[in-house]
């Protein structure tokens, strides 16, 4: 068995060794071509943009539908408060007008 000095047992390149192996040129060129990374076609990137906008109309559309369903609750609001109102009003009217009641003057005019 022969010995380095450094890392005990010498080893040979090749596929068994413990870290890649970059074969390079003496110039410092690649003996291969490097890869090029994965690139997605073009039809995948317009339907990726397109479930985007999708999703965001859909987000938009509901959000409009929520608001044009609270205007159209404020009509409906405030007609329950004139009712609520006008029947307090005639509560107070009628505590007023009983026997042993202690009718207060703000309710009169």
């Amino acid at each position: 068995m022969v010995w380095n000095d450094t890392r005990g047992p010498a080893r040979k390149p090749g596929p068994s060794s413990d870290g890649p192996v970059i074969d390079m040129t003496p110039d410092g060129a690649f003996v291969d071509a490097p890869r090029v990374p994965f690139t997605a076609p073009l039809g995948t990137k317009v339907m990726g943009v397109a479930i985007v906008v999708a999703v965001l109309a859909g987000m938009a559309a509901l959000a409009l539908l929520a608001l044009w369903v609270a205007l159209q609750l404020i009509p409906i609001a405030i007609g329950a408060g004139l009712v609520a109102y006008g029947v307090f009003r005639f509560q107070a009217w009628r505590a007023g007008k009983s026997i042993g009641g202690q009718g207060g003057t703000w309710l009169r005019r």
